[in-house]
């Protein structure tokens, strides 16, 4: 007995007590925290709330995690004190964490005020869909911060199960139901891909953890690659699910045309962010040293993404299956900054995922007011004639449609002139003119849109006179129009603003402090 508790004490010793720094995640706890708090309070109340409370709360707690990342971003700035690990160096606390945590913030509360009038609409009202969104945001968050693979599983399961649900919310559509059966079964096989790519690269360096496994691939040649090519290949077939990068898209149009708008729009910018947030955390810090091995395979899937997101997207007839091979064409154009595995090129693409967060949240808000009520009519047909009857809602979507295509003076200028300028600087010459030339076919979809909507002429005057294009315009979806075209104006005009807060969000690599 005494042996074994001499045993069982020395044992004690030996083991890491983690210490919390609960200062280090409080964005994440804030969205958590807030979701839970939103669904107590929702079950102890008899009386109906007034309208709008679900959102302004949820506004609210996006205001609370974005304060609280401005705090670390003090903090990690200070040459004092800079970046930190935490949770025995599982989470990097860095200026890439801070930066997709207002990311991604800001998307759920432009999400949250267009799904306001959207779920009273569809007889949808209740505070499911907003706890799922923080939910599912605190996931990305994760992914953001994660600094070991198994972190990086973790947060992608958060984020994945909430959307699962929320692209199945609208039981009244068939089209919802069948989304959402698509994206968990689809979404299921990626997550077993991203394990197994998990278990490959522990079986080849020893580690899960990012700072290890560059440790050891900078100290070690390994006698055979295999291994660790092997779960290169699977982590990016299962990252690349997320991002929509081809062919490893087949979800997204039919998802995104039936998953309720405002999720769309959620998924279209806060889960692609994320996933790129973890896509470039792994390759970018852990496996830079190995750029060989998987820049080849980037540039194949950028191209196929860029070229098949534009061309799919011109023959489409469904504006949000437009959009979401337009979201496809995006992607292309972030995994092209991610090959130039460079520090402007991770800049450009967090320039990127920020500029294309507002434009396609206010694309999709346009889409859901236009969809009306049974969120069906988004026929390109049902554009025809919007500027005659809701002019202000018509140049809103403008703005978005040409910032998308890259004209200037908008966001989206310096989001392709910064990524292109990346892979130029790495010499990747053939990628950066191909994503020019795709350019310029997912311009003629843009436009498409846009004559639709300016020039329909007398076809439109008689629906237009039975109120065909009679959209309402509620406060909440009408505030989040309007911060996503200022926003994507003024980037236009000063992209220093973001560019200087991109520059200085390249992710760093930390051991875990002892």
């Amino acid at each position: 007995m005494t042996s074994t508790a001499a045993v069982l004490a020395q044992q004690g010793d030996l083991l890491v007590k983690p210490e919390v720094e609960w200062v280090a995640i409080t964005p994440l706890l804030v969205l958590v925290g807030g979701s839970l708090l939103l669904l107590t309070l929702s079950a102890l109340t008899t009386r109906r709330p007034r309208r709008g409370t679900y959102a302004l709360f949820t506004v609210l707690t996006c205001a609370g995690a974005i304060i609280a990342s401005v705090a670390l971003w003090d903090r990690v700035q200070d040459p004092a004190r800079g970046e930190f690990t935490a949770l025995v160096g599982a989470l990097t606390i860095d200026g890439f964490t801070v930066f997709f945590s207002v990311l991604i913030a800001l998307s759920i509360a432009l999400a949250a005020l267009v799904a306001d009038d959207y779920l009273r609409r569809e007889d949808l009202e209740g505070p499911e869909l907003y706890a799922l969104m923080l939910l599912s945001g605190a996931g990305g968050i994760v992914m953001a911060m994660a600094n070991d693979l198994i972190v990086v599983f973790l947060g992608l399961e958060i984020l994945s199960i909430a959307l699962y649900v929320m692209a199945g919310m609208h039981l009244r559509r068939v089209e919802s139901q069948e989304s959402a059966i698509k994206y968990f079964v689809l979404g299921a096989f990626s997550s077993a891909f991203l394990l197994y790519g998990i278990a490959l690269v522990y079986g080849a360096t020893g580690s899960t953890n990012l700072s290890e496994i560059a440790a050891f691939l900078s100290q070690n040649v390994l006698e055979s690659e295999g291994l660790l090519l092997a779960g290169f290949a699977l982590l990016l077939v299962g990252l690349g699910f997320k991002v929509a990068a081809v062919p490893f898209h087949v979800w997204t149009p039919d998802v995104y045309q039936g998953a309720p708008s405002p999720v769309t729009a959620f998924m279209a910018s806060a889960s692609k962010a994320a996933a790129f947030a973890a896509l470039l955390r792994v390759f970018f810090s852990a496996f830079s040293n190995h750029a060989s091995d998987w820049r080849p395979i980037i540039w194949v899937l950028a191209v196929l993404t860029m070229v098949v997101g534009a061309v799919l997207a011109v023959v489409q007839r469904d504006v949000k299956r437009m959009l979401a091979y337009s979201s496809i064409n995006h992607a292309g154009f972030s995994l092209v900054a991610v090959h130039a595995n460079t520090e402007r090129g991770v800049a450009g693409a967090l320039f990127y995922l920020l500029a294309y967060a507002f434009m396609v949240l206010g694309s999709f808000a346009v889409v859901t007011l236009v969809g009306r009520r049974g969120d069906a009519a988004h026929d390109v047909d049902d554009y025809r004639g919007l500027a005659r009857e809701r002019p202000v809602l018509a140049l809103a979507f403008t703005v978005f449609l040409l910032s998308q295509a890259g004209v200037p003076l908008t966001a989206g200028f310096f989001a392709k002139f910064y990524v292109i300028g990346a892979a130029a600087e790495a010499e990747s010459y053939a990628l950066a003119v191909i994503a020019m030339v795709t350019a310029v076919i997912s311009a003629f979809l843009y436009l498409r849109i846009i004559v639709t909507m300016y020039f329909a002429g007398d076809e439109a005057e008689g629906d237009a006179a039975t109120g065909r294009h009679r959209v309402a315009i509620p406060f909440g979806a009408g505030v989040s129009l309007a911060a996503a075209v200022a926003f994507t104006l003024l980037i236009g005009i000063l992209p220093g603003l973001v560019a200087d807060f991109a520059r200085d969000a390249v992710p760093v690599l930390l051991s875990a402090a002892p």
